[in-house]
């Protein structure tokens, strides 16, 4: 019997469907799960934060593998040293590999912003952590609200001097938005306190963000204002390294963010009053969550920005809260 040309495009039809549904089956009988490739970019892979983060990354790949049924896989291009166009470099190659969504912490946001937005173009949803490029296409962001970060140091700083006396703030990159928009907060909140006032005439001190640099801008204003009787860091750069705090503990009041391993020792000895940490390890674990629900549910959280909670450390809780990086720091 002859057959149409139209059978055989529709026998060729079938046996294209037949051969999918083999290959599924076949899957399906091994017992295998789909597989979510999550790409992830810390800022470099030197820094402790980042590291906790990658941990937390890792961990809620692990954890959340059995809630959604998938397997996940966490795939960093972190650069070994902070980097914007390396951070660049990632993102593409993550792109055209495949993967299901990235979550980057942005060296630079105007840097990142063109590669976001062309992974956001080719389907790959984008998130960012810790660092935002809110001009971008990235559907959310974890980390700190920058402004209600430096009114929290302020406030923290107000109850350990007694809502009273003379501070600085400890400011970093003058050309950083997210400084800059702590700064702002810092001097919001200190209007709250009519006995406390901002050392005059200069009382936000600027320097190079690394620990040398920024011990040595503290040390310099306090010699050159010993009126100075509180500091707010609003990054705890100088607290990297040892004996940068050139005064008898307690004798200077000092509220710092950042609650890392070097920093720790600075409330034991009674040279830092109040830690006001960063959820590091939680922006790795919360990103690959928020990422999971966009990628499986479709579902964006109800904010773009979502509020990383800091957590207080004083001498009284330090000692536990440092367990909490063994874990993070975990290899």
């Amino acid at each position: 019997m002859k057959i149409k040309p139209k059978s055989l495009i529709l026998l060729a039809a079938a046996a294209v469907l037949a051969l999918g549904a083999t290959s599924c089956t076949k899957k399906s009988e091994a017992g295998g799960k789909p597989t979510i490739r999550i790409g992830f970019l810390g800022k470099n892979l030197t820094n402790d934060v980042f590291q906790a983060a990658e941990t937390g990354a890792k961990a809620a790949a692990k954890e959340l593998s059995a809630k959604y049924g998938v397997e996940i896989e966490i795939e960093s291009r972190t650069p070994n040293d902070e980097d914007a166009t390396k951070q660049v470099e990632g993102i593409e190659a993550l792109t055209r590999s495949g993967v299901d969504g990235i979550a980057v912490s942005c060296s630079e946001s105007n840097t990142l912003t063109p590669a976001i937005d062309k992974a956001v173009g080719k389907g790959v949803p984008v998130m960012c952590f810790d660092s935002d490029a809110p001009n971008s296409k990235r559907f959310a962001y974890y980390g700190t609200e920058d402004e209600s970060c430096g009114a929290r140091v302020i406030d923290e700083l107000a109850k350990v001097m007694g809502e009273k006396g003379t501070i600085a703030i400890l400011a970093g990159n003058q050309s950083a938005p997210n400084l800059q928009a702590r700064v702002a907060g810092a001097k919001k909140a200190l209007a709250k306190y009519p006995n406390m006032k901002l050392n005059e005439p200069n009382g936000v001190f600027y320097h190079t963000e690394t620990p040398e640099k920024s011990a040595e801008a503290v040390a310099q204003a306090q010699n050159a204002n010993p009126g100075i009787q509180g500091w707010a860091f609003i990054g705890g750069w100088p607290l990297f390294t040892a004996d940068a705090l050139k005064w008898a503990p307690g004798s200077i009041k000092v509220v710092s963010v950042d609650g890392l391993p070097a920093q720790l020792g600075y409330l034991k000895t009674g040279h830092v009053e109040v830690l006001l940490a960063q959820d590091c390890y939680g922006w790795g674990y919360k990103s690959v969550e928020i990422l999971l629900e966009q990628i499986i549910n479709k579902q964006a959280p109800a904010t773009p920005k979502v509020v990383d909670p800091l957590t207080k450390v004083t001498k009284e809780n330090v000692d536990e809260y440092a367990k909490n990086w063994t874990k993070w720091l975990a290899k």
